[in-house]
């Protein structure tokens, strides 16, 4: 490799881990508590790849997102997705417009260009619009009359979601929920973090987030973590707990063929190794451990991961499928 690039990848290393305690502290003067979600959110930005954060109302999922993008200092849109939210109401449309020339059709540029787009409950509108999103989220880039229009880099989905059985939600399709890298669920807080927030929110002005990171920092993290070493037995071992999710795969566990109806796909296990890869540089380490895959397997499965009725007359969870995934492969790296 050359000086200058081993020198500007140095240069990178060193301002992800002298910015990442400043980060930390900038984001706990709004958001009290989740560390493990924050964390995965944060990993998703330097993997480059998009996140779906899933939790009940009044969980501040929406206030999370915009705290993250105010400390990465990049250009936030909120889109409220509503039954009766358009595709074009995301991505932009043509108009008329007068000009010397005459009249002529004009690109209006919808939300979707920004570089963190919250996409605010996600399954509160039809599947079409949620399928605006797919071209976008896979290839950075929008069609509008024929025309594509290339988005600005670096450029996220984080989108939120309420739980599928609650009233007025429409499930997202598998392809499209095959697009996120993670899959980060938001519980309720323990009580004195409760206490806490509560205390924090009703007694003065939400704090100001400054800026830690640039988009520029952003795309340098991300080519960082695509060299962050891994052995081939890790790599295989990921490979391993995804095949080992498909009830059609051989020699795969009797729960896994009672419970499962539809298992993780290759995309899985790369989601898995380059999830891997952040988390290790991230912490600061060398390598990817076989710890770094098995941490990320909950959010990186439980949307790919589809149970059959058994599993529900079971009373049996996709985290509980997941955690016994873990254990029935031997933990050699």
């Amino acid at each position: 490799m050359e000086p200058t690039k081993i020198a500007s990848e140095q240069a990178a290393y060193e301002s992800l881990q002298a910015g990442r305690q400043r980060l930390e502290t900038e984001l706990a003067k709004v958001i009290v508590g989740q560390r493990d979600v924050i964390e995965q959110i944060l990993l998703t930005l330097i993997s480059g790849g998009h996140c779906l954060i899933t939790g009940a109302p009044g969980l501040a999922k929406t206030l999370l997102v915009k705290t993250i993008a105010g400390a990465f200092s990049l250009q936030f849109q909120r889109i409220q997705f509503t039954p009766d939210l358009m595709p074009a109401d995301i991505t932009g449309t043509e108009i008329l417009t007068e000009s010397d020339q005459g009249r002529k059709l004009t690109f209006v540029r919808g939300p979707i260009f920004g570089n963190i787009i919250l996409a605010d409950e996600i399954n509160r509108t039809p599947p079409k619009t949620q399928a605006a999103l797919l071209e976008a989220m896979q290839e950075h880039q929008v069609t509008a009359a024929g025309v594509r229009h290339a988005l600005s880099e670096p450029f996220f989905v984080l989108a939120t979601q309420n739980p599928v059985e609650m009233e007025g939600t429409y499930p997202l399709p598998e392809a499209q929920l095959d697009r996120f890298l993670f899959n980060v669920m938001i519980d309720y807080l323990p009580e004195n973090d409760e206490v806490a927030v509560v205390q924090q929110t009703t007694s003065r002005a939400p704090a100001a987030v400054n800026g830690i990171f640039t988009g520029e920092d952003v795309i340098k993290f991300q080519e960082l973590v695509r060299r962050v070493p891994v052995a081939e037995a890790v790599v295989r071992y990921a490979v391993k707990l995804a095949a080992s999710s498909r009830p059609k795969t051989p020699g795969a566990p009797d729960f896994v063929k009672n419970w499962i109806n539809w298992g993780a796909g290759t995309r899985a296990a790369q989601a898995l190794v380059i999830g891997a890869k952040a988390r290790a540089l991230w912490r600061g380490a060398t390598h990817v451990t076989g710890d770094d895959i098995r941490a990320l397997a909950a959010p990186v499965f439980r949307h790919r991961i589809l149970l059959n009725y058994r599993a529900e007359a079971d009373g049996v969870s996709v985290e509980q499928v997941i955690q016994k995934l873990i254990d029935a492969l031997p933990k050699n790296v």
